[in-house]
């Protein structure tokens, strides 16, 4: 008898069966043989459609516990969609298999052409991206990439608020207090290993602990935000001097030559408070330390400078606090995106620039130039991830789940944050 291979049927027929006894496979095969004849006429016979090769063996899985017997039955077709379908209402006529009352229920047909274009696509995907990963770097692009992983591995988690720091903040006598993890990672690359930030304008109490045991270095952004940093410490732990990055630059984007720049013009607290008291709006960089015998004309000076700069510093902080509308925004959208593996880029109003693979969530954000508000995306959120947000001033990342802390400007949200 000529038997159709399940690799060359269409379809596959998935039905459970119930037993109220004790029955072999051959008295099930039996009964479906038997109680269907003659039910849907000649032309879909199940023994003529089996010795034609139309219908493939017929395969039944039980097993019999407690004097009942359950199993599953598959029957692999290559007729058409509706003669499919007719064969699998069919099973659900039997009701007795020997001397037994059965029941038989089709689950669902199964068109095996869908699931070997799967097959073909994700060993597709596997294919394209050995051929991506086996292309030849470049000198530059194997220099960058040992150079991140060295400084990622060299980032620790510091505390009982598990802080991005550099990892020698324990044993050296100086440190310096940074806002985020983005800024840690660039100090790291250029030398610096016992920078640890504060994660925003709330002091961690390891950071003020800290402090108050080593002599301290604020080295923050010039802008509001990094104005704001200053002061809370300052009224919140003891730190001995303070330098900022130029005006509208972040720590993060200055090179090498800046930061030694910056750090060797760094200027002691005393300096601050005093020029505080005496009504100074000087930013304290290190090429604004010079001040004038005037008070009046450097106060003016200064004025000037900040109402024709184009700079961050003379606009307020976006807000990164949440309204219940914004949550059930933000959670809906993770909803949606459930299963997909994809990714909604948002701006500042919360409208979808565009929807993504997550595989291209990184470089896309990196290319987009600080136009990315926030990221809710289906996956969960690594020190990758994270650090190009900072370094990309993206506010929010909002995924299913986490394996680090927000330690910056960027804050984490995940499904436990929304209830």
């Amino acid at each position: 008898m000529a038997k159709i291979a399940q690799v060359s049927s269409k379809y596959i027929i998935h039905a459970t069966i119930q037993i109220d006894g004790v029955v072999d496979r051959p008295d099930v095969i039996g009964a479906i043989f038997g109680q269907t004849e003659g039910l849907l006429g000649e032309d879909l016979e199940l023994r003529e459609l089996q010795k034609s090769g139309r219908i493939g063996r017929i395969e039944v899985d039980s097993e019999t516990k407690g004097g009942k017997t359950k199993g599953q039955i598959t029957i692999p077709s290559s007729l058409d969609k509706a003669e499919t379908a007719i064969i699998g209402a069919a099973l659900e006529v039997i009701q007795r298999i020997g001397p037994c009352n059965a029941k038989i229920e089709v689950n669902n047909i199964e068109d095996i052409r869908i699931s070997k274009r799967k097959q073909v696509i994700d060993r597709a995907k596997q294919l394209l991206k050995n051929l991506v990963d086996g292309v030849m770097p470049d000198s530059q692009e194997l220099s960058d990439e040992v150079a991140h992983s060295v400084r990622m591995m060299e980032v620790i988690s510091y505390g009982k608020d598990k802080l991005a720091a550099g990892p020698m903040v324990d044993e050296s006598d100086e440190i310096i207090v940074v806002e985020g993890r983005a800024d840690v990672l660039t100090l790291l690359k250029y030398g610096f290993k016992n920078a640890i930030a504060v994660g925003g304008t709330g002091i961690p109490q390891t950071v003020a602990d800290l402090c108050r045991k080593k002599t301290t270095t604020v080295f923050v952004d010039g802008d509001r935000g990094g104005d704001l940093i200053v002061k809370e410490l300052m009224g919140t732990t003891e730190i001995d001097f303070v330098t900022k990055a130029p005006d509208g630059k972040e720590v993060e984007e200055l090179t090498k030559k800046e930061i030694h720049k910056a750090l060797r013009a760094k200027v002691s607290i005393e300096q601050v408070h005093l020029e505080e008291s005496d009504g100074s709006k000087s930013s304290h960089k290190s090429h604004n330390n010079k001040r004038s015998s005037s008070r009046d004309s450097n106060s003016n000076r200064s004025s000037n400078s900040r109402s024709s700069s184009p700079s961050r510093s003379s606009k307020p902080a976006p807000s990164r606090s949440l309204n219940d509308e914004d949550k059930k925004t933000f959670n809906q959208m993770l909803e949606d995106l459930i299963g997909t593996r994809g990714a909604y880029l948002l701006d500042r109003e919360k409208n979808i620039l565009g929807k993504i693979p997550v595989s291209e969530l990184i470089p896309t954000i990196k290319s987009l130039n600080n136009a990315v508000f926030a990221v809710v995306f289906d996956g969960t959120v690594d020190e990758d991830l994270l650090a190009s947000a900072e370094k990309s001033n993206v506010h929010f990342v909002i995924g299913m789940g986490s394996e680090v802390k927000a330690s910056g400007r960027t804050k984490i949200l995940t499904p436990e944050d929304f209830k």
